[in-house]
Order: structure tokens, then sequence, then C-alpha cells
């Protein structure tokens, strides 16, 4: 089970999270959310060890500035949480691992990732609400038992401490990962390093 914590916008607590070892560790480049990593240096990243992936999460942005930054911040994979398309999607699959990013509800229709099927590297997917991920909240995860293609995917959406367990009950073949982020913060963008370690531990296990 791969993890990845996302979210992360200061300094000395990325190097804190970065001594855990997560597989991914993500930054929001998005201006509306209160984990928008706005000051973050442009030569930090370098030193984040080649075996974590860095990710760069984007809402709606436009393909040259995802590429400007994926080229500044040496961008190992993109998280997009918007309306991307399939199209969008293959610009730049050559290029890095490409994550798209769904809201779930007990609604939700598995057959319009299709598309995707061959251009994106996982799916991820969060709680469906009015805001793009961060909500803290979770989904039915039994829904999950509809999912029938062959894209990986990481589960996201209020994971905690209470709950991380539950995921064992999933048992899905394609659950690649784990996306924690909200319920394992201070305040937006300053982690938990604590309670990281105790998930890190129960995940270890499933």
């Amino acid at each position: 089970m791969k993890i990845k914590v996302c979210g992360l916008k200061y300094t000395d607590n990325i190097k804190a999270v970065e001594a855990l070892k997560p597989d991914y560790m993500g930054f929001i480049f998005y201006e509306q959310s209160p984990r928008f990593v706005s000051e973050l240096n442009e030569n930090f990243l370098d030193y984040i060890p080649a075996d974590i992936i860095k990710t760069g999460v984007f809402v709606d942005e436009h393909a040259d500035a995802i590429s400007k930054l994926i080229y500044k911040y040496k961008l190992d994979a993109i998280q997009l949480h918007g309306s991307e398309d399939a199209e969008f999607c293959d610009l730049f699959k050559h290029e890095v691992q490409v994550i798209k990013a769904f809201g779930v509800d007990e609604n939700f229709d598995f057959s319009q990732l299709k598309a995707y099927e061959n251009i994106v590297s996982f799916f991820l997917f969060d709680t469906k609400t009015a805001v793009h991920g961060g909500s803290g909240k979770t989904f039915d995860w039994n829904i999950m038992r509809k999912y029938d293609l062959s894209v990986p995917f990481f589960l996201s959406g209020g994971l905690s401490l209470e709950n991380i367990e539950e995921i064992k009950k999933i048992d899905h073949p394609m659950l690649y990962g784990v996306d924690l982020n909200s319920r394992f913060e201070v305040s937006p963008g300053m982690k938990d390093i604590n309670k990281l370690i105790q998930a890190f531990n129960t995940i270890k296990n499933i």
C-alpha cells in the first residue's frame, strides 16, 4: 500500500514529513486552496529524495502553466483535480505520472472513466464536495466494488486515525495507495507528524 501525503506547504514541516519516507508528497498549485504553495522556494524540492514522487496538484489550470511548474519544481507526477478531460491528461502522460482525481458519491458512474483508461497512471477517488479536495469527509467505500477498470487508484477523502484500518475491508485489486491530508493537520498545510507516524505504522500492517 503506497502512502501519499498531500497539501504540504511549510519548509520545516515538509522536511519532517520527508523523514517519514512517504511514497508520494503532494504540493497544491491552486490559489483558492488554503494549502496553496505560493512561497515555496523553487530549489527546495531538489532535496527531496528521488524515491519520493513529487506531485503537483492542479485544478483546471492551463497546460502551459502546468508544464512550466513541472520544469520549475522538477515534478515527478501531477494530480488533476478539476474537470480535465482525457485529451488534456494525454498531454502529460509521457512527461510525468498523471493522477486524475474524481469526487465520488453514491451515484458516481465509473463508466465515465473509460476514456482515461490508457492515458492516466492512476485515479484518485475523493469525496464529492463543492470544494476540490481537503474536505475531511469520507464517502461510502462500498461503492468501490463497482470499479472494474484496469487503472490503479488512490483512496482519498477524510482518511483519519479513526478509520484508516477500515481500508482493509475494501479488498480491491486496483487499490494502490492512500492519500493523507486534512485529518492529519494542525492547520491547513501543517501536518501533524505524530498522527502521520501512527497512520504509517497502521498502513504498513494492512
